[in-house]
């Protein structure tokens, strides 16, 4: 996983509320567990205008032009800006995995749904919590500036604008810590590596019957 210290990215403002996790990474592309190449088919259905399957050269599909991803202001986004309830639905871990695929390291909302605000942490994307009467400016902000930019900062829990307004977002120190080094959990369990054989030879030498 990679690690999450500091970023100024574009914005792309993503302007529905309840945007469920069917809606991020579409059922038929569950398939495959890779973790990687699903940022071609985020978004499938609202992006194309032809039914995605995968494996399908993304290249060349008819594209929905007034979806916003599809505009030519906010392509290379990194941040995403979202309404309340980002990420219901099923706990399908693609979701994140097909925002950080496509280049999202950052998603800014209200409010997010429980299982989908845990996933993000463990594959390297940070929601961040902001007040909707926030989000709104932000929103409106985006709206009337063409490359409009966030600064997030996270040793300081900061999201900045271009004005210079600062924004503090809660996180807990462990979901910190995970961020700021790149440690999803299985690099967490390899940094005990030594404790973990360590006990695995004393529990055989205690009970060497469980291990013929």
């Amino acid at each position: 996983m990679k690690a999450f210290t500091q970023l100024t990215g574009l914005v792309c403002p993503l302007d529905r509320a309840n945007v469920d996790t069917d809606a991020i990474i579409p059922k038929q592309f569950l398939k495959s567990i890779k973790r990687s190449g699903f940022g071609p088919y985020l978004f499938d259905e609202w992006r194309y205008s032809d039914v995605g399957e995968p494996g399908m050269d993304c290249t060349h599909r008819p594209v929905r032009a007034d979806f916003v991803l599809n505009q030519p202001r906010y392509q290379g986004a990194q941040v995403l800006l979202a309404r309340d309830n980002f990420g219901c639905g099923s706990s399908r871990e693609h979701a994140p995995w097909a925002i950080e695929d496509y280049g999202f390291c950052v998603v800014i909302a209200p409010s997010f749904a429980d299982i989908f605000f845990g996933n993000c942490y463990k594959n390297g994307v940070l929601p961040i919590v902001l007040p909707a009467a926030t989000v709104d400016k932000l929103f409106k902000e985006c709206a009337d500036t063409e490359g409009y930019q966030l600064e997030v900062d996270l040793k300081k829990q900061t999201a900045t604008t271009p004005s210079g307004e600062s924004f503090a977002f809660d996180i807990t120190p462990h979901r910190k810590h995970c961020l700021l080094n790149g440690l999803d959990e299985i690099a967490l369990t390899l940094q005990h590596a030594d404790e973990i054989k360590d006990f695995e030879a004393k529990h055989e030498a205690a009970q060497p019957w469980l291990f013929a």
